[in-house]
């Protein structure tokens, strides 16, 4: 049978992708391209935004209209987190939720003997512990993500999340170094951890994010390891001298910051200042010399006044991310802001989205012109039209122009120019880094 896979949301959305790739093929599913026709087609739906619902509702619809006799799976966070899903997507033959994908062939196989409607859905509770399969690829990725963590403690008050996911919980660090090493034997050479609130790795089993960062490093093959994104108040000074003695360690810090005006943060349950923010900035800055810090910002929170935007607005200029992700507020039924005043219109959250992009983009360009005369180690990712496109270890994007290179192999590269998309050089050699 034919099975095909479109995945929303976040990179632990893709990484449980790869999982039940791995476990269709092992039962002797072919995976096919989601523009093929198919046999099963599986949504791995997110809810962190309204309009990732739409995106999820607008997939299911799509893909039983595009096979009236095929299976359509709907699975993820959307159902785990909104009991209704069921009656509001009937065109959906299996739903189930994040916490049993691992019954996703069973499931499968019931409906296909009885053709009759599987809602399979599982809730979070306490004290559940860290649970999954290993994988050994990361189809169409030279760099293979690892969840390591899940679940969240935190309830930030726009964010459903914590609901959709259940508390925090972590995976076992013999683990971890077993699924690394598999994936080392099958040529990747960086890996990338990815969790729900990454930065709480190991609080549950004695453990913390360094203790993975150094098992992963210790693992022949392995030249990269790097972190996803990270909550500021769990970084601390000595997690940071940890991370800078790891050598394969990436010095690339997404810090969810949110918002720059201490009161909106706080409105957002946030558990920091703007100014804690950007003294662990500046000291990150200080023990990686060529450290790059990124950032998620939302813009338009309920009862953000003009004034409080212009502070969000102040602070990213001040701190020069190397990347900012900027989101309009996003309106989640069953969080505390969902019901707070001060609702602000979808135009105006645009406009200050526009207004907030266009600054970070500009800071972002002159970062990359800043590079132009350096020679920076690249990983090869891909190449196309012969160029070959890669990254940094800090993350900078690096296009070598008229040169094709193996993807997993790291180039030397003298960076010549720049645009708004990233830097551009040429070889000066290859090899390891």
């Amino acid at each position: 049978m034919k099975a095909a896979f479109f995945t929303l949301g976040c990179k632990v959305n893709q990484y449980e992708t790869q999982e039940m790739t791995e476990a269709l093929r092992r039962y002797g599913f072919l995976i096919v391209d989601e523009k093929e026709e198919a046999d099963v087609y599986i949504i791995n739906s997110c809810s962190v935004t309204a309009e990732s619902d739409r995106k999820t509702r607008q997939a299911v619809r799509h893909f039983r209209k595009q096979n009236r006799d095929a299976v359509v799976v709907l699975t993820g966070c959307m159902p785990q987190a909104n009991k209704e899903v069921p009656r509001l997507l009937p065109e959906a033959d299996i739903i189930m939720g994040n916490r049993n994908n691992s019954s996703l062939i069973q499931n499968i196989h019931t409906f296909l003997e009885r053709r009759e409607r599987i809602v399979d859905l599982l809730d979070h509770k306490k004290g559940e512990v860290f649970s999954g399969t290993r994988i050994s690829a990361f189809d169409g990725h030279t760099r293979a993500f690892v969840k390591i963590q899940d679940g969240c403690d935190r309830f930030c008050s726009y964010c459903i999340i914590p609901y959709a996911r259940g508390r925090s919980r972590s995976k076992p660090l013999c683990e971890i170094k077993q699924e690394v090493a598999a994936l080392a034997q099958n040529g990747y050479a960086e890996v990338v951890f990815v969790g729900i609130n990454l930065s709480a790795y190991g609080r549950d089993i004695g453990l913390g994010i360094c203790d993975a960062v150094a098992a992963a490093a210790e693992v022949k093959g392995i030249q990269r390891v790097r972190l996803g994104s990270l909550e500021p108040d769990h970084i601390t000074d000595g997690v940071l001298q940890a991370l800078r003695s790891i050598e394969k360690f990436c010095p690339h810090f997404h810090l969810s910051l949110q918002s720059g005006s201490n009161a909106v943060l706080g409105r957002m349950n946030r558990h920091y200042t703007a100014e804690e923010y950007q003294a662990l900035a500046q000291k990150i800055r200080a023990v990686f010399a060529d450290a790059s810090v990124t950032t998620d910002i939302i813009a338009g929170f309920p009862g953000e006044t003009e004034e409080e935007f212009a502070q969000t607005l102040a602070f990213a200029k001040a701190l020069r991310f190397d990347k900012a992700h900027i989101f309009p507020f996003s309106v989640r039924p069953g969080t505390r802001a969902a019901q707070m005043g001060g609702q602000l219109g979808k135009a105006a959250k645009a406009e200050r989205c526009a207004r907030l992009s266009a600054v970070c983009e500009e800071i972002r360009a002159e970062i990359f012109s800043a590079q132009i005369g350096k020679t920076l180690s690249v990983l090869v990712e891909s190449a196309k039209e012969n160029n070959t496109t890669g990254y940094t270890k800090n993350y900078t994007p690096v296009t070598l122009r008229n040169t094709v290179l193996p993807a997993g192999q790291t180039a030397f590269v003298r960076v010549t120019g720049a645009d708004a998309e990233g830097c551009y050089g040429e070889t000066e050699a290859a090899g390891q880094e």
